[in-house]
């Protein structure tokens, strides 16, 4: 019994261990990074992974990246492995565990005699090319149109870096960046980030042996998969289905199978391969499945590869599974797959589990810029709620969790003023347990640029549960320095002149529960 309490306990000094060096991570990327994006939005992520490239444990950084980056550390590997001391991968090529263009991975394998884990982290560039400021064109109907793809490549090779190779892909191509020097500052930044993680894995081998590092990152997954097999006990066996739409009618099918202490998640029925650039790839499912799945498990446990191991993910052809030709003139454009179809995955989790009512479903992307600079955001909005609390008001939900930049640094930085940004009262879907609110942001441009918008839920309402009803729908609108306004589609982009001003509502979450009686006679607030 005290050999059995001495184990649990220095797995769980191991675990925070591990934690740490990946928040170290994080900090140091923080700290030496170029861009507004990654110093001050915080639009990054960091994790360590085993030598099987299975994710062992996260910084508390970006869902939608961490779930990705073991698929992606095995893809990488697969294709340019066996690693040598002082290789340093780069990508952002989808096909290969990556999300979008504007997603780079940098992949940093540590040795200690032979392969101990990888070090790896994944930071959002907000200008990467494509045909628009900002690399997230919204009439992309391909993946050369939305930036450089770079498929795994060695950015450092035995300890020599190779700059001048990936500056000339940045600068190269049909669609150039339009940030070289920035994208390169970031990418060191990521290389010294990893720098730190290779370090602190470094002084544990040699604090403690490799067999004991490597034996308590086996005994971490193992108990994330106990973990997560017992809440699947938890839960009545059965089948359990979902149908979401996304605004453009594309539909998201879902059936779980429930039996034991396993899972099957079955994604047949999902749309076809998107003409636009609503994609998603694998990497993104698996993400959002492993979010939702660490949803079950009330303790603290980082984000385990050990989470997916009782559960069988389908994923046929489509939508949420493209296939990607070698020329990116080819391949599908997936820019709102990571950023917008991986919310609304995780909405129809939610609604096929029952655990909570749909939040914003959406990360409300914002993208202007011109030749001379690009600025990408996420903007809050509602959550769901639940059984026995209300959604949170304007928070980030689910597959991201940016801040968003400080109006002194944005105003500063760019040519824009921001004239509003307030809760967006009643916007939450009433029930026993209301709905979180989204926000109301005001936007003034002040000189010429392109302006883009990555959304939903403008016309699909976030669902309620329980009797709950639906949040309101987000929406935005451009109003002219003339006075004229002109409604933007869920995915849209047009020309913004100085004095032009972007309000952008975004949506409430679902309620929880019947509402009570005075208010179920009321009319819906949806807008």
């Amino acid at each position: 019994m005290a050999d059995e309490r001495s184990a649990v306990v220095e797995l769980e000094l191991f675990t925070h261990r591990f934690s740490a060096i990946a928040r170290q991570m994080g900090e140091a990327l923080r700290r030496t990074a170029l861009s507004v994006n990654v110093k001050e939005r915080l639009d990054f992520s960091c994790a360590l992974l085993d030598a099987r490239g299975h994710l062992v444990v996260n910084a508390p950084h970006i869902p939608v990246h961490l779930g990705a980056l073991g698929l992606c550390v095995r893809s990488v590997a697969d294709e340019l492995g066996p690693f040598e001391p002082g290789d340093v991968v780069v990508t952002n090529h989808p096909a290969f565990g990556g999300s979008h263009l504007p997603d780079v991975t940098v992949i940093t394998p540590v040795f200690a005699g032979r392969l101990v884990g990888y070090a790896a982290s994944r930071a959002h560039h907000a200008e990467i090319g494509g045909t628009l400021p900002g690399s997230m064109p919204p009439a992309a109907r391909s993946l050369a149109e939305e930036g450089v793809v770079l498929e795994p490549q060695l950015l450092v090779r035995r300890g020599r870096p190779r700059w001048e190779e990936i500056r000339g892909r940045l600068a190269g191509g049909p669609h150039p960046s339009r940030a070289v020097a920035e994208n390169l500052a970031d990418l060191a930044a990521a290389i010294a980030a990893n720098r730190r993680g290779v370090e602190g894995l470094e002084a544990l081998v040699a604090a403690n042996g490799l067999d004991t590092v490597t034996r308590h990152m086996r005994a971490l997954e193992a108990l994330a998969a106990e973990r997560m097999a017992a809440a699947l006990e938890r839960l009545p066996p059965g089948r359990r289905r979902a149908v979401e739409r996304l605004d453009d009618g594309s539909e998201l099918r879902l059936e779980i199978t429930l039996e034991g202490h396993g899972a099957l998640i079955d994604f047949t029925g999902s749309a076809p391969v998107h003409p636009g650039n609503l994609n998603a790839t694998p990497a993104i499912v698996r993400s959002a499945v492993l979010y939702v799945l660490r949803l079950l498990i009330d303790e603290p446990l980082p984000l385990n590869e050990g989470l997916a191991r009782d559960v069988e993910i389908r994923i046929p052809v489509g939508l949420l599974n493209p296939t990607f030709p070698p020329d990116p003139a080819r391949a599908p454009a997936v820019v709102g797959g990571n950023v917008e179809t991986s919310q609304r995955v995780v909405d129809t989790l939610l609604k096929a589990l029952g655990l909570v009512a749909c939040g914003q479903g959406t990360m409300n992307n914002v993208l202007f810029g011109n030749e001379s600079f690009s600025y990408y955001e996420t903007v809050c909005g509602g959550a769901g709620a639940g059984d026995g609390f209300d959604g949170a008001d304007a928070v980030h939900t689910h597959m991201t969790n940016t801040a968003i930049t400080d109006p002194e640094i944005l105003e500063h930085r760019h040519p824009v003023r921001v004239e509003e940004f307030r809760v967006r009262r009643g916007s939450g879907g009433r029930g026993r347990h209301r709905g979180g609110d989204g926000v109301s942001r005001e936007l003034t441009f002040l000189e010429p640029v392109a302006l883009s918008i990555l959304s939903q839920h403008r016309v699909e309402a976030p669902f309620g549960v329980g009797g709950g009803k639906a949040g309101s729908r987000g929406r935005q609108r451009l109003v002219r320095a003339s006075g004229d306004e002109v409604e933007l589609d869920s995915i849209d982009s047009c020309r913004v002149e100085a004095g032009d001003r972007l309000i952008l509502d975004t949506p409430g979450g679902g309620g929880f529960g019947a509402p009570p009686e005075r208010e179920a006679r009321a009319d819906g607030q949806d807008e």
